[in-house]
């Protein structure tokens, strides 16, 4: 495949992301808001947040092999469509049950979005070259943090938090139109028995490999998914300060997301190791900030660098 198809893949897969990304970590800038509406604690309102995850990490590994024997183009539409019915259904504040509902929906596909994604735009592609194209669509993490999650945030704050989730939905029929009108057909053309496929499960290097990548973002998720209720108690931020805090954070993120898909085709352990450090030095200098907003914005940008390559 031509690398110029390859990155026209990956800059389509990018934009996908995005996309699911901004629901997947939206509700983190308006957890206080859900938590105050429901009228439940901020610890019962994070089960948005901690349900999607174990969702998708328990029934992660099976759906992308199941996925994988399917057009690559069709699952990843079908993924789109799932988070644009949960976006929907959550922009009319349904009971917190309902809610959850609606949470969990889209994380059957999620996982086979970045898979599918990643797969069409590596094919054919050298190793080296093959981590820069997943850089470009895991940088859709990263693009999202510095746009649409703060954005949606500031705009909640000025409005309503249900209004976060209708932004987010034109974002996914956007992004649904694009996907459907910009890439081909993308049939699976290696026909592999689910048996065969969980073979892999097995090998040492991908257990070494999940386990780091386990703790490294359990590491991360443990601070991040209470980034603007943490600033709102602890450091006394308004919802308006906390949106640039994650314009902020998302900007860092995007630079050195793409700076670290340059370094890990070259320096995989040694780039690893150093984005590791991250989440020992984050929560100390949180100990050490002295309350200003530049000593916050300080940490949360250092924070932004080290998180952004973390997937």
């Amino acid at each position: 495949m031509n690398f110029s198809v390859n990155r026209k893949l990956a800059y389509i897969g990018c934009l996908g992301v995005i996309g699911i990304i901004s629901t997947e970590f939206g509700v983190i800038g308006i957890l206080p808001q859900i938590a105050e509406h429901y009228r439940i604690s901020i610890g019962t309102a994070g089960y948005l947040l901690s349900m999607f995850a174990l969702t998708i990490a328990f029934t992660g590994p099976f759906m992308v092999l199941y996925a994988s024997r399917f057009d690559k183009k069709k699952i990843m539409l079908y993924a789109l469509g799932l988070f644009l019915i949960s976006n929907v259904g959550s922009a009319f504040s349904p009971p917190f049950w309902l809610l959850m509902v609606l949470r969990i929906l889209p994380t059957l596909l999620h996982p086979a979005f970045f898979s599918m994604a990643i797969a069409a735009a590596s094919k054919d592609a050298s190793p080296q070259l093959q981590m820069r194209l997943t850089s470009i669509i895991i940088g859709g993490i990263a693009l999202a943090q510095v746009t649409l999650i703060p954005f949606t945030t500031f705009i909640a704050s000025i409005y309503f938090w249900q209004l976060s989730y209708v932004l987010q939905a034109l974002v996914i029929l956007v992004t649904l139109v694009i996907v459907y009108k910009g890439l081909p057909a993308l049939p699976n053309t290696e026909a592999k028995s689910f048996k065969s496929q969980l073979r892999v499960l097995k090998r040492p290097s991908f257990i070494a490999g999940t386990a780091v990548n386990l703790f490294l973002i359990t590491a991360w998720f443990c601070s991040y998914s209470y980034f603007a209720d943490y600033l709102s108690r602890v450091m006394g931020l308004t919802a308006k300060q906390i949106s640039y805090m994650l314009l902020l954070f998302g900007v860092m993120g995007v630079i050195s997301n793409f700076l670290a898909g340059r370094l890990l085709g070259k320096y995989m352990i040694s780039t690893t190791l150093f984005f590791l450090a991250g989440t020992f030095l984050v929560p100390f200098g949180f100990q050490h900030v002295n309350g200003s907003l530049w000593s916050v914005a300080l940490v949360v940008g250092f924070w932004g660098v080290m998180y952004g390559p973390c997937f």
